[in-house]
């Protein structure tokens, strides 16, 4: 039984997904896991679209996001932020390059680490390591929330697979950065030090993500303060971000010395009581995964509340892929957002293993929202510098990236296919 599970322990550590508390309690029941079985298949099949599928366009299409990259760094090497270090999205119909210091310079390293981890190929894995490099400086930078975006998405994917202890230690490193961003008194990892006009102490529905790379670093060094720090920060989350209909604001400005709300915000939204799009799933996503690795019934409760309110929503369109509001005034005359959608598929492949009785629901509208994304969103072949997705929305009322390719799209869009994978090869 020892050795079953240590085996299975390493196999379940896919697309972002870590053995804790959950899944083992769930093996030693034995009810449905991420992972029942340690055997692999061929690649998992169900709706119109198989992981095979998804993987094969996606290989031909990052070669040429590589190669792109590759040349759009050679021409102009550094922007206002510094060395230029990966691709972000398409902007005026070029390539747009972030540095390291920019929220989404981890995700093409991700995408590259999850190509390698499907395919096993050293052209992968030295692309990944490679990427992942250059964003090895931001470990120290404490002047941002990003750090898991950054990190955990590059160097966090790239010691699941490689066991680098080189990578573990940039993990603790960046985590330990993180945390001199929590405010006790408050509850929660401050987000942004900019607009400072608007907000003292801003919180946004985005830094859930961020608690992930904070519990993994528990689980590697067994202390357990970035662990209570994710914790409250979640819980803080749920208490103050969450309208009554399950729907979340994007930023809450707090008072850092007294902890009182001081305004209820959405930025990146149509209007500060309306549901922006992107913001749901990130907060879906963290919730699920908060669950994963706490085992705390409040955060699964939460996470389905909000899957709750965005699957029954009533202008969720029929293909699953949501627009960038859900209250945005001119629907159905408004850009769609894939990224969304992407990020909301991975979570709910995951939230199929945590409650059983909802599994094939849930289960089947990741089928069908994957499936869409693939057959109705994805770029043409050689297409859009080699990015998979099109149609996501960046940030509209910021009048950029709309309509667009994003990194991060992709990046969950590949994760969703080997979750899928990962499930039904179980």
């Amino acid at each position: 039984m020892k050795n079953y599970l240590s085996s299975c322990l390493r196999v379940s550590r896919f697309s972002g997904m870590n053995m804790s508390f959950y899944s083992v309690l769930m093996l030693l029941l034995g009810s449905s896991v991420l992972v029942s079985s340690c055997a692999e298949s061929e690649t998992g099949r169900a709706g119109n679209v198989t992981t095979g599928e998804i993987m094969e366009f996606a290989s031909d299409q990052l070669k040429l996001l590589i190669n792109e990259t590759d040349a759009a760094i050679e021409q102009n090497p550094t922007g206002r932020r510094g060395p230029h270090v990966n691709s972000r999205s398409i902007r005026d119909d070029s390539l747009y390059l972030v540095a390291s210091r920019d929220w989404t310079s981890g995700f093409m390293p991700g995408l590259l680490w999850y190509m390698y981890d499907f395919a096993g190929e050293d052209y992968w894995l030295e692309e990944a390591r490679r990427h992942t490099a250059p964003i090895e400086r931001e470990k120290t930078n404490a002047t941002t929330h990003d750090m898991g975006f950054k990190i955990y998405c590059s160097f966090g994917n790239g010691y699941r697979l490689s066991e680098e202890s080189h990578y573990r230690d940039v993990i603790i490193e960046a985590s330990n950065t993180l945390i001199t961003r929590y405010n006790p008194t408050v509850g929660a990892i401050r987000s942004w030090d900019h607009n400072t006009d608007k907000w003292d102490y801003p919180v946004i529905i985005d830094n859930m993500m961020n608690l992930e790379m904070l519990f993994r670093a528990t689980e590697l060094t067994g202390d357990s303060v970035y662990y209570d720090i994710a914790v409250q920060h979640a819980r803080t989350t749920i208490a103050e971000h969450f309208r009554d209909d399950n729907s979340s604001y994007h930023v809450i400005g707090f008072n850092p010395e007294t902890g009182e709300v001081m305004q209820r915000h959405t930025h990146q939204g149509y209007a500060h009581e309306s549901a922006w799009a992107r913001g749901q799933a990130w907060g879906f996503y963290g919730f699920v995964m908060s669950y994963r690795f706490t085992g705390l019934p409040e955060f699964l409760e939460q996470a389905e509340k909000i899957a709750d309110f965005m699957l029954n929503h009533p202008r969720l369109p029929e293909d699953l892929v949501p627009y960038w509001d859900f209250d945005a005034p001119n629907i159905p005359d408004e850009p769609r957002d894939a990224s969304a959608a992407a990020i909301t598929v991975s979570a709910l492949y995951e939230l199929s293993t945590m409650v059983p009785e909802k599994s094939m629901y849930y289960k089947q509208m990741a089928d069908k929202m994957l499936a869409s994304l693939y057959h109705n969103f994805r770029s043409p072949d050689g297409g859009n510098f080699g990015f998979l997705l099109d149609h996501s929305t960046g940030h509209l009322p910021g009048d950029h990236e709309i309509d667009t390719p994003l990194i991060y799209a992709d990046y969950y869009f590949i994760e969703s296919a080997l979750r899928k994978q990962r499930l039904e090869n179980r």
